[in-house]
């Protein structure tokens, strides 16, 4: 990946690492290997936690009962207890990343599926947060995206905020970059993202000014679309 493609990264594409993971690992399968059970209702004697019904969970989302019996599956067969910690999640990116280091950015990445700070992801927290990266409006998914670089959750953007981002994408993929990183770059893509976002430079981005500003630009849009149709 060139140095220029890591800003538009950084922006939004970073999500598909997630979904490639998901994949790599089997949480995502095709939905035509499983059956239409009317028995696999999300219940499961063996799990700690028991998630909430089908009916429940597709008002809550836009994905089919068929879709989400799927994800269900998956989701129990590599977390058996029903919920996923962080130090699964950040294992789980060290194998995917064996010659970076993932451990920051998955951290961030769990913090954003975390929906409940109660340190472990369910799989309604999961598919909630699927559902938008992958069927959501752009406003829906650019407000998650948002949630991702507003570390503290205060609203705003900070430049330490998105170097910390920045950083944590730079050590986990920095290396495969070509030509090689510089020990600068990440403050200089930091930088170049306030530059575009805070208009009325007051040293923060608004939640306001992050989505007027992908709105904007179609590089940002046009990676929108690589969301859909991963399931």
């Amino acid at each position: 990946m060139g140095i220029q493609g890591m800003e538009l990264f950084a922006i939004g594409v970073v999500i598909i690492l997630f979904m490639a993971v998901l994949k790599q690992f089997g949480i995502l399968e095709p939905m035509s290997s499983f059956e239409d059970n009317s028995d696999s209702d999300l219940e499961l004697s063996t799990v700690r936690h028991q998630p909430e019904g089908l009916d429940q969970l597709q008002a809550q989302t836009k994905f089919t009962r068929k879709e989400l019996q799927s994800l269900y599956r998956g989701f129990k067969n590599e977390c058996p207890s029903g919920l996923v910690d962080e130090e699964t999640f950040k294992t789980i990116y060290s194998q995917f990343f064996p010659q970076g280091d993932a451990t920051t950015y998955a951290h961030f990445l769990f913090n954003a599926f975390d929906i409940d700070r109660n340190g472990s992801i369910r799989f309604e927290d999961f598919v909630i947060g699927l559902s938008v990266l992958l069927r959501g409006s752009v406003t829906e998914k650019l407000n998650w995206a948002f949630n991702l670089y507003d570390i503290n959750k205060d609203g705003y953007i900070t430049k330490e905020e998105m170097l910390a981002i920045m950083k944590s994408i730079y050590d986990m993929m920095g290396r495969y970059t070509y030509p090689c990183v510089r020990d600068e770059a990440p403050s200089e893509h930091v930088e170049k993202f306030f530059q575009k976002m805070d208009k009325n430079r007051d040293g923060v981005v608004t939640i306001e000014e992050f989505i007027e500003t992908c709105q904007k630009d179609e590089n940002i849009m046009n990676s929108m679309q690589l969301f859909e149709n991963v399931i």
